[in-house]
């Protein structure tokens, strides 16, 4: 990431110590942030004034010494006990084991580096940066020398003598006592040129898995560390500590460019678009991606996908092609020097956790890292922790029904509400109002003054609160936010999309939002693949209700366009007039336009009977209470 903020929650750091990095959002690159203007670059805060800087994570610090366990043969996490025979997993087993000098074990010993692959930043002329130490605590300090020894033994890290200097932030564990370094990299970031390259989207790795009986998840062994550093990135990235100054010997976690680098090392690990030397060669300072030359064209992919990072998913068919796709994983592993760790991979799984998610032959399940204490959470009394509450339940939005819609009552909410909502008096009152009425979305509907259409002429003050008056809103945010919490507690299975299957949408608008689902028929019951939904613009408030299910199917095709497109689809809608739309011609204006985008697709528009009606009264966007869809879907 590009920045790190000293009361940011360590989750939303890069750590430089530990096992796994945090990274950017899936989908994005690291975009640049603001310069950082010439007085301010060599002009640090009085280090006197300077206020001690923390922040709270788990994890296990490094030893002094640096070791990794010996890995034996039955430390690899092969197959389900019951499920496959002792034949088959020991098969799978001695495929692993050929390569066991790729197996790391639990420890922080240096991993080995990966060859032709380096870390340079380039900061164009800009003229180094000398930044100030930052105070630490005195109960501290013992901690971070333990940190810095464990780094300088491991030779993760040298004495510097580098005109540059980032200052350091010391992360508390949850226990209080323990610490985990990072460094705040964000005036580098600021100064580096972009390494463009695509990252992976979640969704399109966890798509085409409907025929997929058997998965390995691998994590590669120390991540970002496995990468050597230039000697002006060494020098670029030395940090300043109370004991002295240091420069990273490895890409450290933190930097702007660091997961595009990574990811680019993976990607041709799988894909085979440069060639890499063969063993023997010294590659430790050389980046082949600058001076390499093209792989054998017809070379074919090691297991026809992406990672995400450092975490690969090897899906399989049969165990027979599971075997050999783990040999050929592993195989190219080898050329690329890279190691995957044995404590945090499993081999030959039904079911496997996978960027957040169980996958299996049923399908995909949220398994949010922390759901205990995401559903034990009081309602937030800040924007920033409302915004956090709000980017932690985003990554699952697929799984919650209406998240969009629910979640816009929250976004509305500013740092004023907050520090009203935080008076003693409106708390009690608040709770009052949440005991006494049925807050579901129905409100929304119900009580003109929630209508979103009003919101704009709303003049409610909180810093002129007259008597017992509560802002409405609060009420709506708090019935929205208990909401929220419940459904990511309880969300669905979602069913792999099969090709061979028919796909029906179904679509609903109301007065001003909109959702729809992309569903598959088994057994004569409509389970749910993926929802999608949001609130209307200001602008589309007064379309009418057939231009609004025309743009909950807009939305739908284009978040499903790779399951989607050239198939023949049914779209379940209330109104016929969905299916004029298809059948005229010389349409004008949006209507037009719209016609224009739905032409490539097969659509059969069915204007639904009872039975489908009630089918759609399920996934009405939060005007009528309703189940969990899986569940309401099974009953019908």
């Amino acid at each position: 990431m590009d920045q790190v903020k000293a009361d940011q929650k360590a989750d939303d750091l890069d750590p430089v110590i530990g096992g796994s990095a945090e990274r950017d959002p899936p989908g994005q690159l690291s975009a640049p942030i603001e310069e950082a203007s010439p007085e301010n670059r060599n002009n640090s805060p009085d280090p006197e004034s300077d206020p001690e800087v923390h922040c709270h994570e788990d994890g296990d610090p490094p030893r002094n010494q640096p070791h990794h366990d010996e890995v034996k043969i039955e430390d690899i996490q092969v197959g389900d006990p019951g499920i496959q025979t002792t034949a088959e997993i020991e098969r799978l087993r001695q495929r692993i084991w050929k390569y066991r000098h790729l197996l790391i074990g639990k420890g922080n010993a240096l991993p080995p580096a990966a060859r032709g692959v380096v870390c340079d930043i380039d900061v164009g002329d800009a003229r180094p940066i000398a930044q100030r130490v930052r105070k630490i605590a005195p109960r501290f300090r013992e901690k971070l020398l333990d940190l810095i020894k464990g780094l300088l033994s491991a030779k993760m890290i040298s004495y510097s003598r580098s005109p540059w200097a980032s200052p350091i932030v010391a992360i508390v564990k949850k226990n209080g006592v323990d610490i985990r370094l990072c460094i705040d990299y964000r005036l580098i970031n600021s100064l580096t040129q972009l390494m463009v390259y695509p990252m992976p989207l979640i969704n399109d790795l966890l798509e085409d898995q409907d025929k997929v009986l058997w998965y390995c998840s691998l994590d590669m062994a120390s991540g970002f560390w496995v990468v050597t550093m230039t000697d002006r990135a060494r020098a670029i990235s030395a940090f300043v500590t109370p004991f002295g100054l240091f420069e990273w010997n490895r890409m450290p976690f933190g930097l702007k460019n660091a997961p595009q680098i990574y990811q680019r090392l993976i990607d041709n690990a799988l894909y085979g678009f440069t060639r890499i030397p063969p063993p023997g060669s010294d590659l430790r300072s050389t980046d082949v991606f600058e001076a390499g030359e093209a792989d054998d064209p017809g070379k074919p992919s090691v297991i026809g996908r992406r990672s995400y990072i450092d975490g690969i998913l090897i899906p399989a068919d049969s165990w027979d092609q599971l075997c050999d796709r783990v040999d050929a994983l592993l195989e190219a592993c080898d050329k690329w020097n890279l190691s995957v760790s044995v404590v945090k991979s499993f081999w030959g799984m039904s079911k496997v956790e996978y960027l957040g998610h169980r996958v299996s032959k049923d399908g995909l399940e949220a398994n949010p890292k922390d759901l205990g204490a995401l559903t034990d959470l009081t309602f937030p009394g800040s924007l920033r922790s409302m915004q956090s509450f709000l980017g932690s339940l985003n990554y699952y939005s697929r799984f919650i029904e209406d998240y969009a819609i629910y979640a816009a009552v929250l976004y509305e909410l500013r740092e004023v509400d907050f520090a009203a909502m935080s008076k003693d008096d409106v708390r009690i009152q608040i709770k009052r109002s949440m005991e006494h009425k049925e807050l579901d979305q129905p409100d929304l509907k119900e009580d003109p003054g929630s209508d979103p259409k009003l919101k704009s002429t709303e003049t409610y003050d909180p810093e002129e609160r007259d008597g017992d008056r509560i802002d409405p809103r609060w009420i709506r945010a708090h019935g929205a936010f208990e909401t929220l919490k419940s459904k990511i507690a309880s969300t669905p299975i979602l069913r792999h999309f099969d090709a061979d299957r028919g796909a029906v949408v179904i679509v609903y608008a109301s007065d001003w939002a909109i959702s729809a689902a992309l569903v598959q028929e088994y057994d004569q019951i409509y389970y749910p693949i993926t929802f999608v939904g949001r609130t209307l613009k200001s602008n589309e408030l007064n379309y009418s209700p057939v231009e609004k299910e025309v743009l909950a199917l807009l939305r739908i095709l284009d978040l499903g366009y790779n399951m989607l497109m050239g198939r023949r689809m049914r779209v379940l809608t209330r109104y016929s007039t969905l299916a004029w739309l298809f059948r005229s011609t010389g349409l004008q204006g949006r209507l037009g336009q719209w016609a224009s985008l739905l032409s490539p697709w097969t659509l059969e528009i069915v204007k639904c009977v009872k039975e489908e009606e009630e089918i759609i009264g399920v996934i009405a966007a939060s005007i009528t209470p309703r189940s969990m869809v899986d569940e309401a879907l099974i009953q019908i």
